[in-house]
């Protein structure tokens, strides 16, 4: 490449270098700069290059110097994400069920683009998390986004959905209907994207695994459903489904021991109703959807917790615990 045939990139080429060498524990001296850009093209002075490093400070850049013998080294502070914060990204990116192996690459390989060369090797880390399986279907990512265009255009969506069978195959539920329904949130819950919507059929509000939405495609009807999502808490609808298998809404009268108190707030929220009673056990009420999927939990937890009412649901319990019985015995 012929000095100087760049001259005009001058600026971004220094911005480039200072962002891709320098961070806060790497600096480069004023003659490594003169050379790096030398070798994109780019001729600069000693002197044009000290006042070229204060105009990028006026900008907005935070430039620091430090002496380092006769030289004084550069380096780029300040960035958009510190280190901790694109490690954190890293981190949930790789931890991720939905985002797929390649997918996973493609987005760790951006975010290592905000660091420094030199941070960027901290970020080639290995989340290991148990038992963990990525995601097969890229087409999550673009379901995402034209449900998010959806919701800002006000339209009703039609889709289809599917599920496994025993072939580990996809298949379509309802003989491969159409589904036409009203998005009106998306909802992370237990590492799955779910779409909440209003189905005007059957008046009321269901959700949807999003990767198993398929031909999805928006309509120019408009939403319906607002008074009903006028009121919806998303954080609160995510916490009342177990696994987001559906239920009965119901208010559940529970009995347990104190030290279980922490696993009810994890799971339902600090604004559940807590009654202390004696010999250190207590009484809470909760808002749940009852299915199978809460009764194996309440089991899951032994004695440490019981349904005391209300008494419909105390039976359904008897026969869940007499159903296993017989399932189970010799």
């Amino acid at each position: 490449m012929a000095a100087g045939e760049n001259q005009k990139l001058k600026m971004l080429y220094l911005v480039k270098i200072l962002s891709e060498q320098t961070d806060e524990e790497h600096g480069i001296s004023a003659r490594e700069l003169m050379a790096r850009l030398e070798e994109l093209g780019v001729n600069v002075e000693r002197k044009t290059l000290y006042a070229d490093l204060e105009d990028l400070e006026r900008y907005g850049m935070e430039i620091l110097r430090e002496k380092a013998g006769r030289n004084t080294l550069y380096r780029l502070a300040g960035r958009s994400f510190e280190l901790p914060e694109l490690k954190l990204l890293v981190d949930s990116v790789q931890a991720s069920k939905f985002i797929t192996e390649r997918k996973s690459r493609e987005l760790i390989g951006k975010l290592e683009g905000l660091a420094s060369v030199h941070e960027a090797k901290h970020l080639h880390r290995q989340v290991l998390i148990s038992g963990r399986i990525k995601a097969m279907n890229e087409s999550i990512y673009y379901n995402v986004d034209m449900l998010h265009e959806a919701i800002n255009l006000d339209r009703q969506i039609r889709f289809r959905y599917t599920r496994w069978n025993v072939h580990k195959q996809m298949e379509y539920r309802r003989d491969g209907a159409w589904y036409q329904v009203s998005p009106w949130c998306l909802i992370w819950d237990d590492e799955n994207y779910y779409l909440a919507a209003y189905d005007a059929a059957e008046e009321r509000i269901k959700h949807y695994r999003v990767d198993k939405i398929v031909q999805l495609s928006i309509t120019e009807e408009k939403r319906l459903g607002r008074e009903v999502f006028g009121a919806f808490d998303p954080a609160r609808y995510s916490r009342s489904q177990f696994g987001m298998f559906g239920g009965e809404p119901m208010r559940v009268t529970l009995q347990g021991r104190q030290e279980l108190v922490g696993t009810l707030l994890d799971r339902f929220g600090r604004d559940i109703t807590l009654i202390p009673e004696e010999n250190e056990r207590f009484t809470a009420h909760i808002d749940v959807r009852v299915s199978r999927h809460f009764l194996a939990w309440i089991i899951a937890l032994g004695d440490g917790i019981s349904i005391t009412g209300p008494p419909e649901l105390v039976e359904q319990m008897r026969q869940e615990a007499a159903r296993l019985s017989a399932q189970y015995r010799q």
